[in-house]
């Protein structure tokens, strides 16, 4: 019989350096909206997608590549890129077959900082691939990390909300002494039967509302509408 392998929960890229990384499998997790869109094009086809922190970046590897570049900031597309970060933007037909360069701040902040603490692998998870990550997770039988990206290091809901979705499908096989974990199923479990009500009241819902994304936010907050695992080598989110 396979030993049980550990799961914790960390609220904010802040707190990752309390947690032992090495060897874990990190899943990143940006609800509104990074993960929710990286799921969302590489389910429709985009060949890979290139997460970066700095929009000059993100230019650069834009032309170099001839690839799609994307980012937002406030809600408003980053002067000198093409795309926003909306889900609804990455549609089979416009981006099946492409590479996407996507800056974000708070996801690929954390997506590096695991690398750097030593973590096997990077996967990142919204709900749109909820089931996509939870197979993996059971599959692999090695200890997770489930990090949320939150914003600008402070908690959020949506994050901690998909947490525990993940750890309220697959608790029953790991070993979970975790106080933010407990926390995180908690929280799912009260507001799983009025996800789109409960959104709106967080900081991001008004946050990003008041720029007509209300529908991006809803469909970030649908289970598997975009099923794929996007896991991180060489540099890129691809799909195996």
């Amino acid at each position: 019989m396979n030993r049980k392998s550990t799961l914790h929960t960390i609220l904010s890229p802040g707190l990752l350096d309390l947690y032992e990384v090495k060897d874990s499998i990190v899943v990143i997790i940006d609800v509104f909206r990074a993960t929710s869109t990286i799921a969302t094009a590489l389910y429709n086809g985009a060949t890979k997608i290139i997460p970066v922190a700095q929009v000059e970046d993100c230019i650069a590897i834009g032309k170099k590549l001839n690839a799609i570049t994307a980012g937002e900031r406030d809600g408003k597309i980053i002067e000198g890129l093409q795309h926003g970060n909306s889900p609804a933007e990455y549609s089979a037909s416009f981006i099946k077959g492409k590479t996407l360069v996507l800056t974000t701040t708070n996801g690929t902040k954390l997506l590096h900082m695991a690398l750097e603490s030593g973590a096997s692998e990077v996967v990142t998870g919204s709900f749109p691939n909820l089931s996509a990550v939870c197979d993996h997770l059971l599959a692999m039988n090695k200890n997770v990390i489930l990090g949320c990206s939150a914003w600008k290091n402070r908690f959020n809901l949506e994050d901690t909300l998909f947490a525990g979705a993940v750890i309220n499908r697959i608790k029953e096989n790991f070993i979970m002494h975790c106080d933010s974990s407990l926390m995180a199923e908690d929280m799912y479990n009260m507001h799983k039967q009025d996800m789109y009500s409960f959104i709106r009241k967080t900081t991001h819902w008004h946050r990003l509302a008041s720029y007509g994304l209300e529908s991006d936010l809803e469909y970030c907050v649908t289970p598997d509408v975009a099923n794929v695992l996007p896991q991180y080598k060489d540099g890129a989110l691809i799909v195996e």
